[in-house]
């Protein structure tokens, strides 16, 4: 038997649903739970991109602020190669961008906005392979709620308040 209100399995004898707190009415054969995966699963996401987004940008201004000291030619004894500071300036310059762009995906996602379920898709495409693990991480968890094709259906539910 299965809660009419929320899809849970209900017991025999069970008066009222232990997730929903709904008082059984009748049987319900074969009902399946309601689909509310993007729903339960939007706000966690949209804090981890502001969480990653700010480690993005702390790594990316630290390497910027120390990276002339570590990388550069003034040092007593430094073998350091000639391309390793420009390298490291871009790498710091796109993990800000990077960290930019996950901020307003975080927010977005926060706030329901209809743009942010694409911009936070290409962030989890992006963050696959640069910010390994924790992007990684945060990648697949973010195109395993917000990539199928119902999950496009269910955020615009979810955006006009639903």
């Amino acid at each position: 038997m299965f809660c009419d209100q929320c899809g849970a399995e209900l017991e025999s004898g069970q008066q009222f649903c232990s997730r929903c707190g709904k008082e059984r009415q009748g049987l319900v054969l074969g009902a399946a739970p309601r689909a509310e995966r993007v729903r339960k699963h939007v706000r966690l996401l949209a804090i981890f991109w502001l969480v990653l987004s700010a480690l993005d940008a702390m790594s990316g201004l630290v390497v910027l602020m120390i990276g002339p000291r570590v990388f550069g030619h003034h040092m007593p004894g430094a073998d350091v190669p000639s391309f390793v500071h420009p390298l490291a300036t871009m790498a710091a310059i796109f993990s800000i961008v990077k960290a930019m762009f996950g901020f307003i995906a975080g927010w977005g996602l926060l706030n329901r906005q209809a743009w942010a379920r694409s911009l936070a898709i290409v962030m989890a495409v992006i963050s696959l392979f640069f910010s390994i693990p924790f992007g990684t991480a945060l990648g697949v968890y973010t195109l395993w709620v917000l990539l199928p094709s119902q999950s496009r259906e269910e955020y615009a539910r979810y955006q006009r308040g639903e």
